[in-house]
């Protein structure tokens, strides 16, 4: 894929994550309530794409309960600002082993579930994208392994195009995208693929712009991709992703900080984002123009009922 700088870009921002972040910044929205208020306020700054997670309401711990997904996404429905909707359905395949000497059982932190009930507040909230971790790899904390096996992919991957969601497809690492166009190539996914370049997270892509570039590169021309990167490499990102041909994510998922020593809004760092784009000569898309640029499927509930 040629090096080209994108002129018309769209704005991700993921509003709150799975880390364990709740506890160092009081902009990390945990109730469904303060989710949606974030998801709304990134959309009024410039984000065309709302990328949720969902956290236990008292205690800010990651969540997959469709209750808590459904709240968020009713809220934003019923609001006057229009968003695109990006679930997660990267939760469910967490597997914690114990130490090198005993490595089962399995410890505390596990959280290991089929392909199909990794998809249920999917299937019931119905976004216009959801998320696919195309790979299986070691992240980031202890003895953590992120599972995604083949087959896990295969069956996930079907299900979505089956319920009308756009596949995110994220890359952690350079056979993720391999494997991506392994699932395209398929029949899996539909042609073009929409990509999320995830660099940075140990112990996947390093954020290092030799590797970004070799991963845009591996990208077909006609799909479109998004890039970030964590912690203070967060604007670098956004401007790299400008020059590489790609779009925008940002959020507190990512980074909690505007700058050293302040603490940011969702809203500030879409709105930081935002102006690097623009300062760079860039258009920053709307939601409807991106749902017709990626070919997005809006669910209407109340034509369902």
């Amino acid at each position: 894929m040629p090096l080209t700088m994108t002129r018309e870009v769209f704005i991700t921002c993921a509003v709150t994550g799975s880390g364990q972040t709740q506890d160092r910044s009081p902009h990390v929205p945990r109730s469904p309530e303060d989710i949606a208020e974030a998801a709304i306020d990134a959309a009024k700054a410039g984000a065309a794409i709302a990328h949720l997670h969902v956290r236990d309401p008292e205690t800010g711990q990651p969540s997959r309960d469709p209750a808590l997904y459904r709240r968020a996404v009713d809220l934003i429905r019923a609001s006057d600002t229009d968003v695109i909707l990006n679930l997660t359905a990267g939760m469910g395949g967490d597997l914690v082993f114990g130490p090198p000497d005993r490595p089962l059982p399995l410890a505390d932190g596990t959280d290991f579930i089929s392909a199909d009930d990794r998809l249920t507040h999917i299937a019931e909230c119905r976004p216009e994208i959801c998320t696919l971790d195309c790979g299986t790899m070691n992240f980031a904390e202890a003895d953590y392994v992120m599972t995604n096996t083949p087959g896990m992919l295969r069956a996930m991957g079907r299900r979505m195009e089956a319920l009308g969601v756009k596949p995110e497809v994220e890359c952690f690492d350079t056979g993720h995208l391999w494997f991506a166009k392994q699932l395209v190539a398929e029949g899996v996914l539909s042609d073009p693929a929409l990509v999320q370049l995830c660099m940075g997270v140990p112990w996947g892509a390093p954020n290092d712009l030799a590797t970004f570039n070799a991963m845009v590169a591996a990208i077909p021309e006609h799909w479109t991709f998004s890039a970030f990167s964590l912690g203070r490499d967060q604007m670098a990102y956004a401007a790299a992703a400008i020059l590489a041909g790609g779009h925008i994510r940002v959020g507190l998922e990512d980074n909690l900080f505007l700058e050293k020593g302040v603490l940011a809004t969702n809203a500030q760092l879409v709105e930081r984002a935002r102006g690097i784009a623009e300062a760079m000569g860039a258009r920053i898309l709307s939601p409807a123009e991106v749902r017709e640029k990626l070919g997005l499927k809006a669910y209407h509930p109340e034509a369902a009922q």
